[in-house]
Order: structure tokens, then sequence, then C-alpha cells
């Protein structure tokens, strides 16, 4: 087999390639001529591949999964400008939806599938009341009220254990003295 040969064929095999590219990249371009996003129970498509005739921008429609057709499902007309033109839906049930924008000439701008999740609940926070004289922590009589005479005593106690540990401290620093 020739040089020549080998070059025609692989010179066919790469321009069959790149039609095939060219032909599976058009069908893209037709559905990225629309932008849909959901924002809790509202679902918005933009676009601005649509002209206005009559006053009309066109229509947008969001089917559900039983539903196949642009005329089925909740319409809304498109509004906005010739840079760009939107609608909306809102109060929509968590599910799989698709969007499908028609405009007024009656071409299809495009379609595309789109999730609406359930919300999240908000955390709410509540009152718990609180312990009326604060924590009662500690052994034995921690969680009880003891009157005056018992607070006095306790601390003559403490007085006179303090003064019980300096004296022998100091005693036994000095063992000559008393």
């Amino acid at each position: 087999m020739s040089n020549r040969q080998r070059l025609l064929r692989s010179g066919l095999a790469v321009a069959a390639s790149a039609a095939l590219l060219a032909v599976a990249a058009h069908p893209a371009d037709a559905v990225s001529g629309i932008s849909v996003s959901t924002n809790g129970s509202t679902v918005s498509v933009v676009t601005s591949a649509c002209t206005q005739v009559g006053g009309s921008w066109g229509n947008a429609s969001l089917l559900t999964s039983n539903q196949t057709s642009f005329g089925q499902g909740r319409q809304a007309a498109l509004t906005g400008a010739a840079s760009l033109q939107s609608a909306a839906w809102s109060d929509v049930s968590p599910g799989t939806y698709t969007v499908i924008v028609v405009c007024s000439n009656g071409t299809t701008a495009g379609s595309q599938s789109v999730i609406v999740s359930a919300p999240t609940p908000t955390p709410t926070a509540t009152a718990t009341p609180s312990p009326s004289r604060g924590v009662m922590g500690g052994m034995g009589g921690g969680t009880k009220d003891y009157g005056t005479v018992t607070l006095v005593a306790g601390g003559v106690l403490a007085g006179a254990g303090v003064i019980a540990a300096g004296w022998f401290l100091r005693r036994r620093s000095k063992p000559y003295r008393l």
C-alpha cells in the first residue's frame, strides 16, 4: 500500500470525525438557549432567544414527568426586553420537571429538566424554664437550702481549722516553743 493511499484514508477518517462532531454539537446549541434555576419552591427560566411578535415574546411551560408536550402543564408568559426574557412559577411541589420555552414565532428556544427538592425545615428554639437558684451541684447538701445558723457554724469550723493548721506548722518549725 502506498503512502498516498494511507494519507487519503486518514484524511477521510478525519473528515468523517469532524462531520460527526459538528452534527453532535448542533442539538446542544438548541438546548442551551434557556437557563432554568430553582429557589425553594420557585422555578424560573431565562432566555434571550425569542423575538417579540405581536406584543408577545412567547410562553414557557412547566411539565411534570407524566406530561410530554408543550400545551400540557403550567404555562407562563415570557416577560422582559429584547436582550432577556423570563418566566417563573411559584409554589411548585418537590419533584422532577421539564421546562420548555416556545417563542411567539413558533420556534422552540430550548428545554431543560430541573429538580425541585423539598424545603429543609428551619430549626426553632424552644424556651425552657431556668432553675430558680442556679445549678445545684456538689456532694450531699448541695440541693438543700440551709439557714444562717448553719452557715455561721460552718464558717467558725473552717476558721478554726485554718488557725489550728497555722499553729501546728509554727510549732513544728520551732520545736522549743509551745
